[in-house]
């Protein structure tokens, strides 16, 4: 599966902004999803997860409340909601795709995703 980020832009402090992953490819249903942000200067982390069902979902602690991920199978779209953004939420969004069985866990870590999207930034104005 190829994945491409959409969806960034500017935004003021305390708005809201949704992003998007399209997938090409088959079995998009098959993959865990994720997203991961990387600010200027700093290591990429992971923001959110979805479990291939959508049954099991991860927020980071600093999002949790602020953001939703979700995503729609026959769509091969994978989105995340970001409400109530601060200028600590600017980075550069990446969606991530890693191919397992039903069962496998929800991971939260880089090395856990082995498909990428570009990147779409998100700029928070304070």
């Amino acid at each position: 599966v190829q994945l491409q980020a959409s969806g960034g832009g500017l935004v003021q402090a305390g708005g809201s902004l949704s992003v998007s992953c399209t997938a090409f490819g088959p079995q998009f249903s098959r993959n865990n999803m994720a997203w991961f942000r990387q600010a200027p200067g700093k290591e990429r982390e992971f923001v959110a997860g979805i479990s291939r069902s959508g049954s099991t979902i991860i927020y980071a602690d600093s999002v949790k409340g602020r953001f939703t991920i979700s995503r729609i199978n026959d769509k091969k779209t994978l989105y995340l909601q970001m409400t109530s953004l601060n200028p600590e939420d600017t980075a550069v969004y990446y969606c991530a795709a890693k191919s397992v069985i039903l069962t496998a866990p929800l991971g939260t870590h880089q090395y856990e995703y082995d498909t990428w999207g570009q990147g779409t930034l998100v700029t928070v104005s304070s």
